[in-house]
């Protein structure tokens, strides 16, 4: 189901740490930072933060420039973002400055969590994801049901680190402040546990004042057929490729890209690449790569049409052609319409030899943007 793009931040010393271990809170970010936090405040639908970061911090979370909520009402959207907290147990103080504060609020809670909200209830809407907190469960409410397109979560360090290992983040914004904490049992950002592999992808670095904000976005797929965020980084990319592909009236234009398990991009391709009239995207990419590259075996083709299933140009379609390379996993955003070929099912080809394959429903827009004249 489609998530929300999730926006992790967050203030690092330069040893790691999120606070000190003392009574007032340890400020590690500029004036110009600050400023820059209560820009994206104002840019998102809502925030989220743990019930710790409640219990530690009482942050209000709050877009401080009148200018700026000015320009969310203007746009019809309410002055300050959806706040969010999480809790397990459901043990929140409903003297926070959290609820009495801003606008709407919303807590996302356990069964047990629910019920004891009942007896002892805070300002906000409770809403119940089961005996154990699901992180993909509360993205899916958020955008399903209280139209969440971007969500910016501040903390704390074990949310981050949860939805990072989970694959759910979209982007990373860390600020690092110039001082040490040094002190063991102080709050760290990211705690220990199964991240994914590879390396993320510097999006850009900003001095401001004496902090540097640098800002990630991971590259490495997920695994099987549940979707990762960088699975939607590069289906997207696959999507600006399909954009490039001169126009026909008797085929589709699609992008492909064949990407490593630990985020490397090996090939990218396009319908008609090179002036090839009738080569499939997929087609093009996998003809750049050496056939005995051991990363294809771990390798996930991303394109925006689900690859064919049958095709009269050439003798092999593209899921066999997939296949036969040894990749076997596929992330697509659209699956084949009856246009050209009756019936087609590449997705069901490619899932009968044991290849996993990941629909994300809302790209298929995108996908679809480039062949709205084949589509009536």
């Amino acid at each position: 189901m489609p998530h929300p793009y999730v926006l992790l931040s967050a203030a690092v010393s330069l040893d790691g740490y999120l606070d000190d271990t003392g009574p007032e809170r340890l400020l590690l970010s500029s004036p110009a930072d600050f400023d820059r936090v209560d820009e994206v405040r104002a840019s998102v639908d809502a925030i989220l933060i743990g019930a710790g970061t409640i219990r530690a911090d009482n942050p209000r979370l709050l877009v401080n420039s009148p200018e700026r909520r000015a320009a969310r009402v203007a746009a019809g959207r309410p002055a300050y973002p959806l706040k969010v907290t999480v809790s397990g147990s459901g043990d929140l103080d409903p003297g926070a400055n959290f609820w009495h504060t801003g606008g709407e609020k919303l807590v996302c809670t356990t069964d047990k969590g629910a019920e004891h909200l009942r007896r002892a209830p805070v300002a906000a809407d409770v809403v119940a994801l089961g005996p154990d907190i699901d992180w993909r469960r509360l993205l899916e409410h958020l955008h399903d049901v209280r139209g969440v397109r971007r969500l910016m979560v501040e903390g704390g360090g074990r949310v981050h680190t949860q939805l990072l290992q989970q694959g759910l983040a979209d982007e990373l914004q860390l600020v690092l402040a110039p001082l040490f904490v040094g002190t063991p049992d102080a709050p760290r950002l990211f705690g220990p546990g199964a991240y994914q592999g590879g390396r993320l992808r510097l999006v850009e670095t900003r001095r401001m004042e004496d902090v540097v904000l640098t800002r990630y976005e991971p590259t490495a797929p997920g695994t099987g057929d549940v979707p990762s965020a960088a699975d939607r980084h590069w289906l997207a990319l696959a999507c600006e490729l399909a954009q490039r592909c001169p126009p026909s009236s008797t085929a589709f234009s699609v992008g492909a890209v064949v990407v490593a398990a630990d985020g490397t991009e090996l090939a990218r391709g396009h319908s008609r690449e090179g002036g090839d009239p009738v080569v499939h995207a997929e087609e093009a990419a996998l003809a750049k790569l050496d056939a005995s590259d051991p990363r294809l075996a771990g390798a996930t083709v991303y394109s925006s049409l689900e690859p064919c299933a049958r095709r009269a140009s050439r003798p092999a379609p593209c899921a066999r052609l997939i296949l036969d390379a040894g990749v076997r996993r596929v992330v697509t955003a659209w699956r084949e319409p009856d246009t050209f070929v009756t019936g087609a099912d590449g997705s069901g080809l490619l899932a009968t030899e044991g290849a996993a394959v990941a629909v994300l429903p809302e790209y298929e827009e995108r996908a679809q943007a480039p062949n709205r004249h084949l589509l009536g």
